[in-house]
């Protein structure tokens, strides 16, 4: 069964891109804003004082998670700047790798996919 063929106007790609970084900034924004990422060692120099010691290590893993959280969508968001540099550059949809045009439906999947799928496929395997 051949995989159909997806003919969707560059401008399209953009304004996807556009709202992702939107979205993405945003979500950064509210981590910030809730504290979720201030940087602060839970307990602190009274460590154990007051919170039972699961308790503070209950804390520390949810920041850990929230600073892998944060660390995902600061990587995200660059993979959509980039993408929107290359548009800039006349150079969006074409592979870094080859230079190829990049399919269309891997595009439609992966908006800021700087790889054909050929050239992914390659890179993932070393």
């Amino acid at each position: 069964m051949a995989i159909p063929k997806v003919n969707i106007p560059k401008e399209v790609f953009k304004q996807r891109l556009q709202a992702e970084r939107q979205r993405l900034q945003g979500e950064l924004a509210t981590q910030t804003a809730n504290g979720a990422v201030s940087g602060q060692v839970v307990g602190g120099e009274h460590a154990g004082y007051g919170n039972h010691m699961a308790d503070d290590a209950t804390e520390l893993s949810e920041q850990e998670k929230n600073l892998a959280l944060q660390r995902n969508l600061q990587e995200l968001l660059a993979k959509v700047e980039r993408a929107l540099r290359k548009f800039d550059q006349g150079t969006y949809g074409f592979c870094e790798e080859c230079s190829n045009p990049i399919d269309p439906a891997r595009l439609e999947a992966l908006p800021y996919a700087a790889q054909c799928v050929p050239c992914k496929s390659k890179s993932s395997k070393r």
